[in-house]
């Protein structure tokens, strides 16, 4: 079937309407209707071949939502009419001991992302969500319980949700752990929101004076302001985990000295330019470790979408229609949204002029 569609035929092209091809639904596919994807720093990236091995033409769009539409005949979890969500991933191998351990997104063999990954389907490789139907194998759609008229807030949360869920399941956010949030955007406004859903006493940090409140509104029980020497020092050896969130270059000592014995800086923000080298010391007379971590495994999303959906946890975002995508992307490099862009897809029917 052919779709409409948002995508740039090369790196330097703006993003126009296409027409692309979809699939019909095969027997464990579900064929989704999508109501909203989530705009990501990765789509502004790929789309702008700033990272090596872009495809074109290139669809972006990784936090989708929307309804079923179709379902294959050996589908059973999902049925016509229900919400749903896609996120990172379309496909893994699901037989190497990554997938087994369902962490599809270490897949020994390589994920099938859901934008920009080679695929069977016309052109050659994955087209994303910004358009207006995908067709998606049943183990990699999850299941939404947030209210509806939450649906578009929901978007951000199958990635910049899951990115900083995961790392803070994993190093067992909770009662008595003391977590750091580094950068309030948006991956930074949603690790700030789940550490303190997950009970944890939560700290963000800012450069900016400006965001104090705005951190003490999303759930931060303190903020520091990094640039403040006094209030750093205030917090050195005291952390269990500090999650960063910030992808430009910068010095890592200032946090890793805040760490308990023990203690892990784990980085999820993802630089254009390489962080300056750590001091070995600040880990090595601690044993502490500096980490990184990817999304969660299409299990664990469901978990955090859950998790979510009982505390009540949504993006904070702006909609915007398909046509406004090439301003919202110079919005996104100058910090300009609180705190996720979101298209609402039915912008697409409307044209390239809107």
């Amino acid at each position: 079937m052919t779709v409409k569609a948002f995508g740039a035929h090369a790196a330097d092209k703006p993003l126009e309407a296409l027409d692309i091809f979809r699939r019909a639904p095969g027997d464990h596919d579900v064929q989704i209707d999508i109501a909203y994807c989530g705009v990501c720093h990765s789509d502004l990236h790929t789309v702008r071949g700033e990272w090596a091995g872009t495809l074109y033409p290139c669809v972006p769009g990784h936090e989708i939502v929307g309804r079923v539409s179709a379902v294959g005949g050996q589908v059973s979890r999902f049925k016509k009419g229900e919400l749903v969500g896609v996120g990172c991933i379309v496909d893994s191998c699901g037989r190497c001991a990554s997938c087994a351990d369902h962490l599809e997104q270490y897949c020994e063999r390589g994920m099938t992302l859901t934008y920009n990954s080679p695929t069977p389907d016309a052109p050659g490789h994955t087209l994303g969500g910004y358009s207006q139907r995908i067709v998606v194998n049943d183990k990699h759609v999850v299941k939404i319980t947030h209210r509806e008229d939450q649906l578009a807030a929901v978007a951000p949360l199958l990635c910049a949700g899951i990115t900083t869920y995961s790392p803070l399941r994993h190093w067992n956010a909770g009662p008595g752990k003391k977590i750091g949030v580094v950068g309030i955007g948006g991956l930074g406004h949603m690790g700030v929101k789940l550490a303190h859903a997950m009970g944890a006493h939560t700290v963000a940090f800012t450069t900016s004076e400006s965001k104090r409140q705005d951190a003490k509104a999303l759930g931060a029980d303190e903020v520091v302001v990094s640039r403040n020497a006094n209030e750093m020092d205030r917090h050195a050896e005291s952390f269990d985990v500090i999650l960063n969130t910030v992808a430009v270059s910068h010095d890592l000592d200032a946090f890793t000295r805040l760490l308990k014995r023990d203690g892990a800086l784990v980085l999820v923000g993802v630089p254009k330019d390489a962080h300056p080298s750590p001091n070995v010391f600040n880990l090595v007379l601690k044993r502490r470790t500096i980490a990184g971590s990817t999304i969660g495994g299409i299990a664990e999303t469901q978990e955090m979408l859950d998790f979510c959906a009982e505390k009540g946890i949504v993006a904070d975002i702006e909609v915007i229609p398909i046509q406004r995508i090439e301003q919202a992307y110079e919005r996104m490099l100058k910090g300009d949204v609180k705190y996720r862009f979101v298209i609402d897809t039915a912008s697409l029917a409307a044209g390239p002029r809107g």
